[in-house]
């Protein structure tokens, strides 16, 4: 049976309305991982590090996807439970027009600065031929990486959940395919990789947008527009939490390498990149389940359903609370195995890797109370509120973090600056949630 947002939802509708994007999430995780693991065991760590190394710069563009996609979808859901579809279908379309017309400018300024990105990342001479292949071949396909990061949650918006997550599936394949044959079968290194990458993004953005633009059974759907600076400007300000992250994760994860190039040289590079990958996976199950529930959270807003919005936030926190203790102690256990899949063939680096992943996952305990609280106020129309929780926790407190605990702890303390920014967080998130409380009426 098909569920609408507009519904009471109970734990059993919470966890089947969420599922598909929770799952796409990781599917949409898997296949960046997999570039990391045919690179590794084929191409060699220094290739493993280049891509580690260009990698933020690359999401630092790629921000503006998350920005618009979430932004959008909350204003939408707004729109949508104000009882305005005409309107609503209006703004999505000209979210998607604008992100095309970005990602062409942003594409352009991306591959005439490579070269000097990656010198001021501090790539060697063994790096940088890397991280130049790898960053313009990934460059070539922003527009379709910006479309399919914000399509992600304009399908969850549509009520379609469930096309998000047969695309993501079929993404995630096709890109496994693809790595197998480029990298490992014709030995086309790095660029392959990278191919392999923007073919399956063009997938993932091509198969919903030809969905949007025909008649379809879903509450959106392209059409002519024109550009609306308000909410546009809403839009930035609703997803700027989003930005916000992904700027500072980009951000934080440079000077993780700068610290890491320190302590430890490019096998820390290569350790702190697997823990990112494990990491996209883990805490994709908290990202899928915030991005699954915004709609509704909007929409109830929107409808003035108090008591909705108390219902999903007291059933949400129960549910990714007890997410959180099962993925933290799977990450504990299975820190070995994760760390072989990339790094078997080089002892001192697996057993290096293998320590860093059990001290960065207990983190994994807190961070989706963060993450989910920083989505609730976006999705509630609060982009302040949602940028601060985001800007405090990715960016001013583990850079504190990163630079304060070696100090003391040497490398363990940069593997352990996420724990101790997290718990920060925590203290922020909680009190934005009892200081409004009363304006939204969710407790």
């Amino acid at each position: 049976m098909k569920i609408k947002i507009s519904e009471h939802f109970t734990y059993k509708k919470l966890i089947k309305f969420t599922l598909p994007t929770i799952v796409m999430m990781i599917f949409t995780s898997i296949y960046g991982v997999v570039d990391g693991i045919f690179v590794s065991n084929v191409v060699g760590k220094d290739a493993f590090a280049a891509i580690n190394l260009i990698m933020p710069a690359l999401m630092i563009l790629g921000s503006l996807g998350f920005m618009i996609g979430t932004g959008g979808s909350a204003i939408i859901s707004k729109t949508l439970g104000e009882g305005d579809t005409e309107r609503a279908n209006k703004y999505f379309s000209m979210l998607i027009y604008l992100e095309i017309i970005l990602g062409i400018i942003f594409t352009i300024l991306g591959i005439i600065f490579i070269k000097p990105i990656t010198n001021l990342l501090g790539a060697t001479e063994e790096l940088a031929p890397y991280c130049i292949t790898y960053g313009r071949i990934i460059l070539i396909g922003l527009v379709a990486f910006f479309l399919q990061n914000s399509l992600q949650s304009f399908i969850v918006v549509a009520n379609k959940p469930q096309i998000g997550l047969i695309v993501s599936i079929i993404i995630g394949i096709t890109n496994m395919i693809l790595d197998f044959l480029l990298v490992y079968v014709l030995k086309m290194g790095v660029f392959g990789a990278g191919l392999a990458t923007i073919i399956s993004q063009f997938i993932g953005a091509g198969v919903p947008l030809i969905y949007f633009a025909r008649k379809n059974s879903s509450l959106l759907r392209l059409r002519k527009t024109k550009f609306e600076l308000k909410p546009i400007l809403t839009t930035f300000a609703n997803g700027s939490s989003e930005m916000v992250t992904n700027l500072s994760m980009s951000l934080v994860n440079m000077l993780y390498n700068f610290q890491l190039m320190k302590y430890a040289g490019a096998n820390g590079v290569s350790a702190y990149g697997i823990i990112m990958y494990v990491s996209f996976i883990f805490v994709g199950v908290y990202l899928g389940y915030s991005v699954g529930t915004a709609p509704i959270i909007g929409y109830n807003y929107g409808a003035k359903n108090n008591e909705e919005l108390k219902n999903v936030l007291n059933k949400s926190v129960k549910l990714l609370g007890i997410s959180a203790i099962i993925l933290t102690l799977l990450s504990e256990i299975f820190a070995k195995p994760l760390a072989s899949i990339f790094v078997s063939y080089d002892m001192d680096l697996f057993e290096m890797t293998t320590k860093a992943i059990k001290i960065f996952s207990i983190s994994y305990i807190i961070s989706w109370f963060n993450i989910f609280a920083s989505s609730f106020f976006t999705a509630l129309n609060n982009g302040l509120v949602s940028a601060i929780i985001s800007f405090l926790r990715t960016l001013v407190f583990q850079i504190a973090m990163i630079y304060l605990l070696p100090i003391w702890w040497g490398l363990n303390g940069i593997w352990i600056a996420v724990l101790v920014a997290e718990i920060l967080s925590l203290f922020v998130s909680v009190g934005f949630l009892i200081k409004n409380k009363n304006k939204y009426g969710y407790i």
